[in-house]
């Protein structure tokens, strides 16, 4: 099936109120399970390559070929993102590649200097037909929107959006980074306001530290797009280690790999059906309203 535009992902998941799935790939084998896990549920993903990603592996081009080779040559529906990148540079060859949409992180810059650049990132993309998410949290701060106890203020997203022509929006909600732990406490009241300030989609990075059901309680307030990577990459590491104690004599690394492959793929799968159904299974007066 051919690539599928990311922005169709997100505005099918509004329409439907719902979350799309949103995964790192760290290293082919990531990708080849992310995309077995959206074809066995018949749901939706967006694979994520990062700009640190692309760091590890030399360069952005091995990886995103393979990535988009495995998208373009799946049965589901998939689409392929640049995750965080400071550079711009980055975007433009992600794009030039056929990427579905890129993510600019002019966060830590002050707020003037984030808008010029995100403009810029956003007039190539859209001249190409590829959308365009920012992310806006404490202008300034040193670690970027989602460090913790950092806010998106809704009146500033509002102007940000409105200046920069973004088609969505990573916000900071509560959510950090990297977190090994399931136990960020997001701000949904917050989330509410978010989503009635812009009207474009809101992306909830850091959600590898937010529990199963704080999620849907997310989904419901208004996120789309969630982003996981730390949680999956744990399930990856945990199955190898398992294999190699219970068969020390393994050298194969196919073999082990092939388990930390098979340890997503389930983990994946469970995330796709948990944030493509949470929202349109909740109840409440917001949900009926969104």
């Amino acid at each position: 099936m051919p690539l599928i535009p990311t922005l169709d992902l997100l505005h099918g998941a509004v329409a439907a109120r719902t979350g799309v799935a949103a995964f790192n790939v760290i290293h082919l084998e990531t990708a080849e399970a992310l995309v077995a896990a959206a074809e066995e549920t018949h749901r939706p993903v967006i694979l994520q390559i990062s700009q640190n990603c692309a760091d590890y592996h030399g360069g952005l081009d091995p990886i995103a070929r393979g990535t988009l080779a495995l998208a373009a040559d799946s049965s589901a529906h998939v689409a392929v993102h640049l995750d965080h990148a400071e550079d711009a540079e980055l975007t433009r060859r992600a794009i030039d590649l056929g990427f579905g949409s890129v993510m600019f992180d002019g966060s830590t810059l002050p707020y003037d200097a984030n808008v010029a650049a995100t403009v810029r990132v956003v007039e190539y993309a859209h001249a190409n037909d590829v959308s365009v998410e920012a992310e806006l949290g404490e202008i300034g701060g040193k670690d970027g929107a989602h460090a913790p106890g950092v806010r998106t203020d809704p009146a500033e997203a509002r102007r940000f959006v409105t200046e920069t022509g973004v088609d969505a929006l990573a916000v900071a909600v509560g959510s950090s980074h990297a977190m090994t732990e399931r136990t960020a406490q997001l701000d949904l009241d917050l989330i509410g306001s978010l989503r009635h300030a812009v009207a474009v989609p809101l992306v909830l990075h850091g959600s590898s530290g937010v529990a199963d059901e704080t999620i849907e309680s997310a989904i419901s307030s208004g996120i789309t797009k969630v982003n996981v990577s730390t949680h999956l990459n744990r399930f990856f590491t945990d199955a190898i280690r398992a294999f190699l104690r219970a068969n020390p004599e393994v050298v194969d690394s196919r073999r082990y790999v092939r388990e930390g492959r098979a340890a997503v793929a389930k983990e994946a799968a469970r995330l796709m059906t948990l944030f493509d159904v949470a929202a349109g299974a909740a109840s409440g007066t917001e949900t009926a309203q969104r």
